[in-house]
């Protein structure tokens, strides 16, 4: 170590030193590879289910950066999975008319769904997000050189290698720190007002997420840039510009001609009304949190949560009062909750996932007083996300999939569930 520090002390004399650490190594996917991976395989289990889209007689799961799993819901007592489609590096999806799209590392995929179990993949465009790698999951180590040209990095390996030592302006050695810039935390959000049924063109996603349609736009974000496609053609999108944002993006709401993004300091709204350049026109702010919004007849609906990399001890509900222009904001009144994640709106029924203690449903008519008219709860249940449509919600947990029936809301009651691997 010594013999280390002084040559360090002397680096304008050497070229070069050299180090035989303990790193995380990362693990690559050629890119030739990645781009001829899609397929699809018989059903298999849930195990780290993500993000949920309902579209038809279907509802689609993202396994985190492996695939989609399919769901047949057109049975709501008997809910079947069905298939999978894999895609690596996918954790966000959409549907217009038979076309999903989904991220697939630094591509994005179109693939023809109209026959489930023949997937098709229509079109490709390469390297159109930011290239990011996933944190290891050993933090004990520092990461070895991430080599783009060797492709995606799918994961890490903990071993010994020989580094040449990189160091700061004061001799400090310096290793590289990758982290998910494009896909932590990701879940879904409602990609636009209408329901997931077979005779509209878009389906429907949960609250947490940052894909979404709108007229003939696919919009994707990441921490602060949106990515936007043009789907005139939907089997065949194209570029259509990136777009930078105002503030850290975790989650996207589309309603009403208008984006809502939800960051951890508040709520960003955007206006479509020239799609191609989305407007930014005002902006609600709360405590710094992690934040998935929804919105529906003028209110906006805000989950807060803590133990997250968002920062922040808050774990409550706000209720937001917008104007007919979406540019002034009023709060209506905020509600103590456990932990709160994603959440849904349908006709003043408000669904919220609040973590350990489970799903939770209430009238909202009245937005002063909603807790004190709870419909129903299911607390055994690590609740995350939700989309309600038709009569029907669909919930991911942590512990699965549930299917419940809200027809009638004197009898709200789990009607369907598919549980992890």
């Amino acid at each position: 170590m010594l013999l280390l520090a002084a040559a360090l002390g002397f680096s304008s004399c050497t070229d070069k030193y050299m180090e035989v650490i303990t790193v995380n190594a990362p693990v690559y996917m050629s890119f030739e590879d990645l781009r001829s991976a899609v397929a699809y395989a018989p059903a298999r289990p849930l195990v780290h289910p993500g993000k949920i889209y309902f579209k038809g007689n279907y509802l689609f799961v993202v396994e985190s950066l492996e695939g989609v799993h399919v769901i047949d819901v057109s049975n709501p007592s008997n809910p079947q999975n069905t298939g999978f489609i894999a895609i690596p590096g996918c954790v966000d999806i959409a549907v217009k008319e038979q076309s999903l799209y989904a991220d697939s590392f630094v591509d994005l995929v179109t693939i023809d769904i109209s026959d489930v179990t023949r997937p098709v993949e229509t079109k490709r465009l390469t390297d159109v997000f930011p290239y990011t790698a996933t944190p290891p999951e050993n933090p004990d180590y520092p990461c070895a050189e991430v080599r783009q040209e060797k492709g995606v990095v799918v994961g890490w390996e903990v071993r010994r290698e020989t580094h040449e030592i990189k160091t700061s302006y004061d001799n400090t050695p310096v290793y590289p720190l990758w982290y998910d810039g494009w896909s932590k935390n990701y879940s879904l959000a409602e990609s636009t007002s209408m329901s997931g049924g077979g005779g509209t063109s878009f389906g429907k996603s949960g609250s947490m997420a940052r894909f979404g349609l709108y007229e003939n736009y696919l919009y994707a974000a990441d921490n602060s840039q949106l990515y936007m496609f043009d789907t005139a053609t939907p089997s065949s999108p194209s570029p259509a510009g990136n777009q930078y944002l105002n503030g850290s993006i975790e989650t996207m709401f589309i309603y009403d001609g208008h984006i809502f993004f939800g960051t951890p300091n508040g709520m960003t709204v955007y206006s479509l009304r020239l799609p191609s350049v989305p407007e930014y026109i005002g902006s609600f702010w709360h405590v710094t949190s992690c934040d998935p919004v929804v919105v529906q007849d003028g209110y906006a609906y805000i989950t807060l949560r803590s133990g997250t990399t968002c920062g922040g001890g808050v774990n409550r509900l706000d209720v937001v009062k917008m104007s007919d222009d979406y540019r002034e904001y009023h709060l209506v009144n905020s509600y103590t909750m456990t932990n709160p994640h994603g959440l849904g709106i349908d006709r003043n029924r408000l669904f919220i996932c609040d973590g350990t203690d489970g799903l939770k449903i209430y009238d909202a008519t009245d937005r002063e007083h909603i807790t004190a008219h709870q419909l129903a709860a299911f607390p055994d249940i690590q609740a995350y996300d939700v989309i309600p449509a038709e009569g029907f919600l669909f919930m991911i947990g942590d512990d699965g999939f549930y299917l419940y029936d809200y027809s009638d809301l004197t009898d709200i009651r789990q009607v369907g569930h598919i549980p992890v691997g």
